[in-house]
Parts: C-alpha cells; structure tokens; sequence
C-alpha cells in the first residue's frame, strides 16, 4: 500500500508547477512527538529553514551519526556514535579529524579522550567569556526569547553595524580614533561593549 501510495504521490508532483513533492514516511508513535516538530522546521521555506539544513549538511555526509562536531575555520573534529555501553562506560564508536595536510580516524578511546578534551576547552572559554564581560552581575533569564522582538532588534544591530562600516569605507582619510567608527573594521567578536550592544557611538 505503501508503494502505491508513493507511486500516486511521484505522478502528482509532476503535474505541480509550485517546484514542490509529496514526502510520507511512518513513524514510531513514540519518537514522533519529537521528530516532527523538528521535521517542520527542517522543511520550512523560509530562512530558518535554510539555517536548519545547512546546519545538517555534515551530520548527512558522515557515514556514522555524529555525537558532536567541533568545527573551527580550517579544521573539524567529529564525534561518532551510536554510543556503546561497556560495564559503566559510555563509548563512541570512533570519530575524525579534518585539518589542514591532516585526515585521522579515530578509535573509540582516541574519540573519546578528544571529545571530553573538546568539552573542557569550550567549558574553559565559556567561563572565561562570562568573566571577562562580567555576566555574573546581571540578572538571571530564562533561556526561552520572544522572537518577534528579539529578532527585530539584533537585525537592527546588525544593519547599523554594516551601516557604519559603509560610511567609514566611504570616508578613507577619517581619523582612525574617531570614536564613531572605532569598531567600522572589527568582527562581530572583536567590537566594543558599545557597539556589541548596538548603542554605537553617537
């Protein structure tokens, strides 16, 4: 029945002129309450969708599912699971390193050993992060946000941000310390406490 079903749905989307195909699967009534959430907004036509499936796209090329993957500007380090139970232990199967001159597969102890390594260094710079922009003075938030108001917002940030490095590529003999554009030329990491929270300079 199956079959037919998908043979019906093949000879539908021809006729469609909207570019779109019927998909149908089964699934388990008890991991269903959390895949198809995460189905809907993996198809979703819309730029959440876009971020959702380029997010994907090293999770699909890997042969086994990944656990974690770490990826900096030139190299990768991947995790792979299923996880495996030995005694009290939880292993992966192995996992990868990607660099520059460098492909290594990893044993399972090997993954393992890097992946706890991997976890530290982000705990390390994490911490460090909340010191050095003194979080811990400010008040406590649930990690939920209103979208239609935080988007909004840090879209705004960002089209100043852009906005002032325009005019700053537009004025080549300003002043490096004029303080209107001391951040015009900086990633998002390296501006300012001003421009970071998009009060600018004025």
């Amino acid at each position: 029945m199956l079959i037919f079903s998908k043979a019906v749905d093949r000879l539908a989307d021809l006729m469609r002129r909207d570019r779109k195909i019927t998909y149908r699967t089964f699934i388990n009534a008890r991991t269903a309450p959390y895949v198809t959430p995460l189905l809907d907004k993996i198809v979703a036509d819309d730029e959440d969708g876009d971020t959702i499936r380029n997010s994907l796209i090293p999770w699909r090329r890997a042969q086994r599912p990944p656990i974690a993957i770490y990826r900096g500007d030139v190299s990768t380090c991947r995790i792979d699971g299923p996880w495996q139970v030995a005694d009290d232990h939880w292993l992966p199967l192995g996992g990868l390193i990607v660099t520059s001159g460098v492909t290594a597969h990893l044993n399972p102890f090997e993954a393992q050993a890097l992946h706890k390594r991997m976890q530290q260094a982000i705990e390390d710079v994490t911490l460090a992060w909340v010191r050095e922009h003194d979080l811990y003075a400010l008040r406590h938030v649930p990690e939920e946000i209103d979208r239609t108001v935080a988007d909004p917002a840090a879209k705004a940030m960002i089209a100043a941000w852009a906005f002032r490095r325009r005019e700053a590529d537009a004025m080549p003999n300003a002043s490096p310390d004029t303080t209107r554009n001391c951040c015009s030329s900086q990633s998002g990491d390296d501006l300012c406490a001003l421009c970071r929270k998009g009060l600018g300079h004025a």
